[in-house]
């Protein structure tokens, strides 16, 4: 299957697919949400949840114990492309 020029990969670095879990924090760490991470760079990864409905455009994601300020990039009903920050 070949991909047409509007599918293609615009990412500027690839990811990697994983398979962890993660939580999404939010409203100063008082609210939560269980994710998992099903690809991973150094910049940003794709989330799956079980509804994107209440997910800030802004957050951290926890995962493997370090905090990844992010930023949704885009989202589907189960799943959220996320940026990474900068931690300034």
């Amino acid at each position: 299957m070949q991909m047409s020029p509007n599918t293609a990969e615009r990412r500027q670095v690839p990811r990697r697919t994983v398979l962890k879990g993660g939580r999404i924090v939010f409203n100063a760490g008082r609210s939560t949400i269980d994710c998992t991470v099903r690809n991973l760079s150094a910049n940003g990864a794709k989330l799956v949840v079980s509804s994107v409905l209440g997910i800030p455009d802004g957050f951290e994601l926890l995962l493997d114990g370090a905090r990844h300020p992010s930023r949704v990039a885009w989202r589907t009903l189960k799943e959220l492309g996320v940026e990474f920050s900068a931690t300034h």
